[in-house]
């Protein structure tokens, strides 16, 4: 199914007869597809773009290349810098806005211009009973009291379909510069949150095989921040600036280090003050970003119990490619009893039928 409007997506929705796998691009989908696909690619255009008020209003299916190449005309951009994880998963397509807003897929520079979720003004959507949902409209809004954007940023298609998007976006700044140290894995962390502790604005932390901060803004307050930066921090640091640092950047955000390699690769969000003892713990290779808030892992397949073991309560592990032996593993991690119960309750709000919640999915 492949419905043109958000009119016919509604009644493909009210006609269904079974479980429904929403696909945008496909190049972010963690675990398989089951039941019917329904394609939203066929709900695209721009309704709204005013580069003064920094405000793009969009539909769905729009390529996020599109949307991109429209900002950059006017150079601005989205904040929240999107990861492209095509190579990663090993896939082709492209990828749609909203499935970037589904994905909540958010980037290094989540540590100061916040997630997808935060740049996210409104939404439309179908919920499953093919009724047509608006964030701020009468029904959301007056009679249940959801926060319909804060959901749906994250949802994966679990609670309706999204047809429309509004988002704030940001200039792109004049000059960015990347500090870079090579260090032993626990020093560079701690470098890193100390960096995000100064007034110095810092856009970007993260730590592979080398320490890497950065620094966007108008040239001369990007050398400045980025002098003082380098004095306080103190070591061994050197700058890359323009491209160069660009490139350093994109190559985190798409976790490129792992891409064409065998094994399964994980998620996992935990406190950056626990990143190290996980790493520790798991001795896998290891991508660290937002600080170390967010690693990406590369292992062998079956090892989901022992590496959500070491995550503990600290954060929550996301099996985003398996390998050989995670046949039995859950992509998403189980809930705890109480977060469950609630999640429950917007199923049976939002889609009574089941059809966006197919058995096994998570």
């Amino acid at each position: 199914m492949r419905p043109a409007s958000e009119g016919e997506l509604s009644e493909m929705i009210r006609g269904a007869a079974g479980p429904l796998a929403l696909c945008g691009g496909g190049t972010r989908r963690i675990g398989p597809l089951r039941g019917e696909v329904l394609d939203t690619g066929g709900l695209t255009g721009v309704d709204l773009y005013e580069p003064g008020a920094l405000t793009l209003v969009v539909r769905a299916g729009t390529p996020l290349a599109t949307v991109e190449a429209l900002l950059a005309a006017e150079r601005q951009r989205l904040s929240f810098e999107v990861p492209d994880l095509r190579g990663l998963l090993g896939r082709a397509g492209a990828s749609t806005i909203g499935g970037v807003v589904a994905a909540n897929a958010s980037g290094p520079r989540r540590v100061q211009a916040g997630a997808c979720r935060d740049s996210l003004l409104g939404v439309r959507l179908v919920d499953g009973s093919g009724a047509v949902l608006k964030n701020g409209g009468r029904v959301m809004k007056n009679v249940t009291g959801y926060d319909l954007v804060k959901l749906m940023a994250g949802s994966r298609g679990r609670l309706g379909v999204l047809t429309g998007v509004s988002l704030k976006v940001q200039a792109i700044p004049e000059a960015e510069v990347t500090l870079v140290a090579k260090m032993p894995r626990d020093q560079g962390l701690a470098a890193l949150r100390a960096a995000l502790a100064t007034p110095f604005d810092v856009s970007g932390a993260a730590c592979g095989p080398q320490a890497m901060l950065r620094i966007e803004g108008m040239a001369g307050s990007v050398g400045y921040r980025a002098a003082a930066l380098q004095a306080r921090l103190g070591g061994d640091w050197y700058q890359v600036a323009g491209a160069e640092s660009a490139a350093l950047w994109a190559a985190v955000r798409d976790v490129s280090a792992f891409s064409g390699r065998d094994g399964a690769v994980w998620r996992l969000v935990v406190k950056p003050t626990e990143a190290a003892r996980v790493a520790a713990t798991l001795g896998d290779e290891a991508i660290f970003d937002w600080g170390g808030g967010l690693i990406w892992l590369l292992t062998e397949g079956g090892r989901g119990a022992a590496i959500r073991a070491a995550v503990g309560p600290h954060g929550h592990a996301t099996l985003v490619r398996p390998a050989a032996g995670d046949e039995d593993t859950a992509p998403f991690p189980p809930e705890p009893p109480a977060v469950a119960r609630l999640t429950e309750g917007l199923y049976a709000r939002f889609d009574p039928r089941g059809l966006f919640k197919p058995e096994g999915r998570a």
